[in-house]
């Protein structure tokens, strides 16, 4: 088994970069089902990503969805504890599955990381 990791950097909404990052691993998951690991980490901005409660209008992505959708299929998915120390976040509720997280498994995941992809 392949294990994928993908780091977004940035905010959830305003530029395409976490959509991007969130359908390749949708896809990966979908078409590689049995032979992928995909792991996700949240850093700078897109620590935002994980925030529950998301409303978008209809028709318009939603990263919440998008990343239960993931998790679901067996996907992980961490945020950096200092990002969202630093943008005054890390005494809130994430998403259920995601895991507050530090350098030092960021680190081990990359080590133990078949491919990393970064948006």
């Amino acid at each position: 088994m392949r294990r994928i990791l993908i780091i977004i950097n940035d905010a959830p909404y305003g530029t395409e970069k976490a959509y991007n990052a969130l359908r390749m691993a949708m896809t990966l998951q979908k078409d590689y089902d049995d032979s992928v690991e995909i792991r996700i980490f949240l850093m700078a901005d897109s620590v935002l990503c994980g925030l529950p409660n998301q409303t978008t209008p209809t028709g318009y992505y939603n990263i919440e969805r998008m990343l239960k959708s993931i998790i679901k299929k067996g996907g992980e998915v961490k945020s950096c504890g200092g990002c969202s120390e630093a943008r005054g976040i890390d005494k809130l509720q994430l998403i259920e599955g995601i895991k507050l997280s530090n350098m030092k498994d960021f680190a081990q995941w990359i080590v133990e990381s078949d491919k990393v992809i970064a948006f």
